[in-house]
Parts: C-alpha cells; sequence; structure tokens
C-alpha cells in the first residue's frame, strides 16, 4: 500500500501540471486553427464578392457599350448611311455579353477580367472614334442642309420669276395674236346667173331663180403686226335653217376654232403680203337655193374675220 509520501505528492502535483498544459496547448492550437479557418472562409467571401462585383461592373460596361453603338447605329441610318463594321461590333458586343451573364461567380477568374476589361477598353476607344466621325457628318450635313435650303430658296424665286415671265410672254403672246388678226374688209356678195353673168345688188338682195354661182370677195386690212406668210381663209355659207352648206365634192370639210371641229364651206390658200390684197370664193351649189337670209363667215388663224348677210327672195 503506496504511503501518501511527500514525494509522491509532489510527483502528483508535477502529473496534474504537466495535464493543466497539455490541456491549455490543446486549447490554444484548436483556436488558432478555428481563426484561421474564419480568417480563410472571410477571405474567400471576399474574393467571391470581389468576382461578383466585377462581374457586374463588366455586365454593366459592355450593356453601355451596346447602348451607345447601337445609338450610333441609329444616328447613321438617319442620316441615310449604313456602316457594317459597326453592326458587327455590336454582334461581338453582343456575343461578349451572352458569355459575361453565362459566367458562375466562382467561375470568373483573373483572367477573364483582364481579357473583358481590355476588349471593353478597345470597344470605348473605337466608340469615341465613332462619335467624333458622327459628329463631323452632323457638322456636314448642316452645311450641305443650310446651302440646300439656300439653293432652294433661289429655285423657288426662279421658278416665280420664270412664271411671271412665262406668263408674260403669255400674255404678249395673246396681245400679238389678237393684233395680227387678219379682218376682211369690204365683203362683196354677188350671184352669177346661168350665162356667166355677175349681178351685184347694194341691198345685197338677189332672186333665188337666178342664181347659179355665188361669188364672194373682200380685201385684207391693213396690218404690220401679223407674220408675211402663207394662210388660209375658210368661208362658211348658211342657209337660212341655219346649217352651212357642205358638199365634200365641191371642197368642202372641218376645221378647229377654239378646239371645236367646224364645218366649211369652201376655203382658200393664199399668202399674206399686207397688200391689202383680194381674195374671192365663187360657190356652186349644183342644186336650187333656198329663199331667205343667208350668212357668209370668214375664218384665218382661227379668228372669225367677217361676216355678211344677203337675202334670195
Amino acid at each position: 500500500m503506496a504511503t501518501n509520501s511527500p514525494e509522491n505528492r509532489g510527483n502528483r502535483k508535477l502529473l496534474i501540471g504537466g495535464l493543466f498544459v497539455i490541456l491549455v496547448s490543446i486549447n490554444g492550437i484548436l483556436l488558432y486553427s478555428n481563426y484561421q479557418k474564419k480568417e480563410k472562409t472571410e477571405e474567400q467571401a471576399e474574393v467571391i464578392r470581389i468576382k461578383n462585383s466585377e462581374l457586374e461592373n463588366q455586365i454593366k460596361v459592355y450593356e453601355a457599350l451596346k447602348s451607345d453603338f447601337e445609338r450610333q447605329s441609329q444616328e447613321l441610318q438617319a442620316m441615310g448611311l449604313e456602316n457594317d463594321s459597326l453592326e458587327a461590333r455590336i454582334t461581338v458586343i453582343m456575343s461578349d455579353l451572352n458569355q459575361l451573364r453565362g459566367f458562375r461567380k466562382s467561375s470568373f477568374t483573373l483572367a477573364d477580367q483582364r481579357k473583358f476589361r481590355e476588349r471593353a477598353d478597345v470597344f470605348e476607344k473605337q466608340l469615341k472614334v465613332k462619335d467624333q466621325e458622327i459628329a463631323r457628318l452632323k457638322q456636314e450635313n448642316e452645311v450641305l442642309f443650310t446651302e440646300n435650303t439656300t439653293l432652294k430658296t433661289t429655285q423657288n424665286k426662279l421658278s416665280d420669276s420664270l412664271t411671271t415671265i412665262k406668263s408674260t410672254n403669255q400674255n404678249l403672246s395673246e396681245k400679238v395674236k389678237l393684233a395680227s388678226r387678219l379682218e376682211a374688209q369690204n365683203i362683196a356678195v354677188n350671184i352669177i346667173n346661168q350665162r356667166g353673168k355677175d349681178k351685184d345688188d347694194k341691198s345685197n338682195e338677189f332672186r333665188a331663180r337666178q342664181v347659179d354661182k355665188i361669188r364672194v370677195a373682200f380685201r385684207f386690212g391693213k396690218n404690220d403686226v401679223a407674220p408675211k406668210e402663207p394662210k388660209t381663209v375658210y368661208m362658211r355659207l348658211i342657209e337660212p335653217d341655219g346649217a352651212a352648206l357642205y358638199n365634200l365634192s365641191t371642197g368642202s370639210g372641218s376645221f378647229q376654232i377654239e378646239d371645236k371641229d367646224m364645218y366649211y364651206t369652201a376655203k382658200r390658200d393664199f399668202v399674206f403680203d399686207n397688200t391689202q390684197q383680194e381674195v374671192s370664193f365663187v360657190y356652186d351649189k349644183d342644186a336650187d337655193y333656198k329663199k331667205g337670209e343667208h350668212i357668209i363667215e370668214l375664218y384665218a388663224d382661227g379668228f372669225m374675220i367677217g361676216s355678211t348677210t344677203f337675202v334670195l327672195k
């Protein structure tokens, strides 16, 4: 049986002290290990947070780049221009953006961050260059617009002037046309009997049974405006019933006056020489003439140049 000697009591104390030191050491080791794990976990969480932030920032950068390039494309289209290289850049940016959105937070490496940052820098430089080009094109378009507006104003003024000149010329032409209108003066109507003798009457009244042919003679009035040139004068012999004598076999036909067709009884071609020359018609109806008032109308250059009447009793 062991005795509780001073030596044994000392050994026990040493043992207990050693155990205490061991326990304290183990506890310290555990505390340090837990501290390291906590620190590593916090470090990993910080890395993930940084990666997540960087990924979100890159996505925002590429979304902004896409929006800016689309704006440039719209501005060019508004100016009537197309740029295939710009459309190609938008396609590349969309591809990069889809790739960024497909990354998991933990898989977005430093190499990825560097690559997309460098690509974004290149796109931003291209964006600035294109903005400068668009600004220059806008300025040039403004200059062209101003020049076109000035040119259009000048053209409108010229058009107005030409319209005025055209109107003035048309009025002058109408005045010249009216001034050059021929006039049949001293219109005389004679009858020719079956023996070929002329018979005139100042009253222009004749016996119908004596008429074989009708002679109409007149002189042109003096007209210094009318051009000296070949002309045609048309004669209409209108019977008492209001119808003009018309027979193709005797040279009748039609002519236009005021855009309307009108039948004539006979016509004569002549050269107007402004000498108050005389022109005459001899018309043979080759049938009995109707009794009553007859009308002679003379036309040239689209105008009636004279008229008279005679009566057959």
